[in-house]
This record gives structure tokens, sequence and C-alpha cells, in this order.
């Protein structure tokens, strides 16, 4: 029962760190989407071309995936930079591709540009590629405290 318990708490530190650097990650991948003018086009997941919607749309959007991070992170070794800087460029690419390419797309209605790369597509890769980076850094750096 001991086991669980702690288990249980070690999950729930993980999520909470994963969160926290999603928020890290999330601000700053939201400040280059709003210098590219993207954010009203996520607003209009919940129909709103508000950039400052969007903003909102994006940060809850980063949080999740901090969260779930949180999880995977448990099981990723996090005492080398170089693994924990791969991880989050991995992490980045694996959002890019589902969020980016497939589930944002569908979900404006924009099925014809489902995987379709353009310099948009490239430009959105690098910031999620950033957003990574500084989700498992800050991570990491929490994990390291402990």
């Amino acid at each position: 029962m001991a086991s669980t318990t702690a288990n249980t708490t070690n999950l729930q530190t993980s999520v909470i760190r994963g969160i926290i650097g999603g928020i890290a990650g999330g601000v700053v991948f939201g400040m280059m989407m709003a210098m590219m003018n993207m954010l009203p086009m996520v607003g209009m997941l919940i129909g709103n071309d508000s950039p400052i919607i969007g903003f909102g749309v994006h940060m809850v959007i980063s949080i999740i995936i901090g969260a779930t991070y949180g999880v995977v992170g448990t099981r990723i070794p996090n005492n080398n930079w170089g693994i924990v800087v791969g991880a989050g460029v991995v992490y980045g690419i694996i959002w890019w591709v589902l969020g980016a390419l497939i589930m944002m797309p569908i979900m404006l209605g924009m099925n014809e540009m489902v995987l379709q790369i353009g310099n948009d597509q490239w430009m959105s890769l690098i910031g999620h590629i950033v957003f990574g980076v500084i989700l498992t850094i800050v991570y990491k750096v929490q994990s390291s405290r402990s």
C-alpha cells in the first residue's frame, strides 16, 4: 500500500513539473506565434479569432501537453543534458505532427491541409521544438532540486 501511495505521489509531482514546463514553453512559443500572427487561427479552434483568445487556447493546450510529458518524463533519464534536450526536440516534433499537421487542420475543417507542409508549417515546427526543449529543461531543473 505504501508503494502505491509513493508511486501516485511521484506521478502527481511529475505531472505538476510537466505542467510548469508546459507553461514556460507555452509562453515562449505563444510569443513566437504572436509575432507570426498565428494566434487568431488557434482561437478559431473554439470559434473566436481573437489573438488573446488564441493565446488562452494555446496555453490550455500547452498545459495539457506539459502534463502528458509529466507522465512520460518519469521514464526518460534526465541525468544528461543531451538526453533532456533530445527528448524535448523529439517531443516537440511529435506534437507538431499530431497537433499542427493533423488535429488542427481537421478541427478547423481544412482536411486538405492534413500533413501538408509549407512555410507556415516549417515555422510551426521550429516553435514546437522550442516549446519541447523548454518544457524538458524546466522539467529537469525541477527534478534536480528534489
